[in-house]
């Protein structure tokens, strides 16, 4: 994502473009796959080396609570980071803890029809994230 639409993604978000919420916004688009708080500030610290690890970490949460990425948990239970906002689901592997992303748009509507069919008493449903586990063949 160019500095132009990084800009205007926080603009509409009603965040102050700052360089330290750029960069981290930079580091989690660049590093593309699922990329761990750690190694968002290892890419970080590179560039931009005075940038503490705290502003990475609120600037993390502050991206996950306007919706401009999105958290995704191992099975491990590590926190990780996804630029991506389509719709679509993870593959998680187990043996190198990759994550992949998995479009699949007949799951989706199976998913809905079946929760939208079950009618889950006192619980409004915001998002379905599915998380297949395995291991990729080599």
């Amino acid at each position: 994502m160019k500095f132009d639409k990084t800009s205007k993604l926080l603009k509409e978000k009603s965040l102050k473009i700052t360089p330290q919420r750029l960069a981290v916004l930079e580091a989690v688009i660049k590093l593309a796959n699922h990329p761990t708080a750690d190694k968002i500030i290892e890419f970080i610290k590179k560039n931009h080396p005075n940038i503490a690890v705290g502003t990475v970490y609120k600037t993390l949460e502050t991206y996950v609570e306007k919706g401009i990425v999105k958290k995704v948990k191992t099975d491990k239970d590590i926190m990780r980071y996804d630029a991506v906002l389509d719709k679509h689901h993870h593959l998680y592997c187990l043996e190198s803890d990759r994550i992949e992303d998995y479009y699949d748009d007949d799951l989706n509507q199976m998913i809905e029809d079946y929760l939208r069919n079950k009618k889950i008493e006192n619980f409004k449903i915001k998002n379905i994230k599915l998380q297949i586990i395995g291991n990729f063949l080599k």
